[in-house]
């Protein structure tokens, strides 16, 4: 017998229950840990003790009715808003990969104007619209005009408001859209030719749910930080959340209690909106948490005969 021979015989022997198990030490993690639990205490300590913040006003406040309709203007204009965005980007992303310039050069010079200015920039063109287009008319040949109606009448604060934030997003949208279509491989595509699925119908049964994967998270994020981008709409007098408490605090000088009012909620809503996307991924990634019973049954047996193998060795 050789000596390598008795070294694994000797090996072999070895109980494990009797090995003593040293986990690893992170003593520099126990410090950071430590260092953020102090830095998180002393804050909350200072927000709870300086009056300046005057909770009990913040609790006054916190339902107060014209709070509740501003947090219910803001989440409709939201909602609205990314659902034109959603539909207005999903056409450009399309238009973009047509192979055709005539709707691929539009469609990017779209996303280029919309998605490269600014968000307050376009509220305020859209807002001052009537400016440089005094009425909105339809005209048609060899009929003349057939109606008519003033600019100021149309693009009220809201409407504006809706207007200049639908188009913002949509240029993001299409990026987000266009992104995810092209990650499903081409494979995908002729496979649903070869089955005699014309285009639109193997973009609806086969493309678009696996790109929902990856148009998913972006979309949630999107939507998080549209929510937070309504609060501009302020600056043209639309009586959303912020611009609620502005009408509050301008009377009674409690800035620092209603701005406080206003973050509360915002964190509220964007808790719920982050639950509902986590859901949402979870729902078009649930094929990667499946795992086929069969497959695991002979990854087992393989496993149990290498097992036999290596004792009979």
């Amino acid at each position: 017998m050789t000596g390598s021979q008795s070294t694994r015989r000797s090996a072999d022997k070895i109980d494990p229950e009797q090995l003593t198990i040293v986990p690893l030490r992170h003593p520099w993690r126990w410090v950071a840990v430590a260092l953020v639990l102090v830095s998180v205490a002393g804050m909350i300590r200072s927000a709870i003790s300086n009056p300046e913040f005057q909770w009990p006003i913040v609790a006054q406040y916190l339902f107060n009715p014209l709070i509740l309709d501003g947090l219910w203007q803001t989440v409709l204009i939201t909602a609205v808003v990314m659902a034109l965005a959603t539909l207005g980007g999903t056409i450009a992303a399309l238009m973009m990969l047509s192979p055709s310039k005539l709707l691929s050069v539009p469609a990017a010079a779209f996303v280029w104007f919309f998605r490269g200015t600014p968000a307050l920039v376009q509220l305020i063109i859209w807002y001052n619209l009537s400016i440089v287009v005094k009425d909105i008319t339809l005209w048609l040949p060899g009929v003349g005009t057939v109606y008519s109606v003033s600019t100021n009448d149309i693009m009220t604060p809201l409407v504006s408001a809706i207007v200049a934030l639908s188009l913002h997003e949509a240029g993001y949208m299409a990026e987000i859209v266009r992104s995810g279509l092209k990650s499903v491989n081409k494979g995908q595509y002729e496979a649903s030719a070869c089955l005699g699925m014309n285009p639109s119908l193997a973009l609806r049964r086969i493309v678009l749910p696996q790109a929902m994967r990856i148009i998913i998270p972006p979309t949630g994020n999107e939507t998080i930080n549209l929510l937070k981008t309504t609060s501009l709409v302020s600056i043209i007098a639309v009586g959303d959340l912020l611009y609620s408490a502005q009408s509050i605090y301008a009377r009674t000088f409690e800035t620092i209690p209603l701005l406080l009012v206003v973050s509360f909620w915002y964190l509220a809503v964007v808790s719920i909106m982050s639950g509902g996307q986590f859901y949402l991924e979870k729902h078009f990634s649930r094929d990667e948490h499946r795992i086929n019973p069969g497959i695991t049954r002979a990854i087992l047996g393989n496993l149990a005969k290498i097992g036999r193998k290596e004792a009979l060795a």
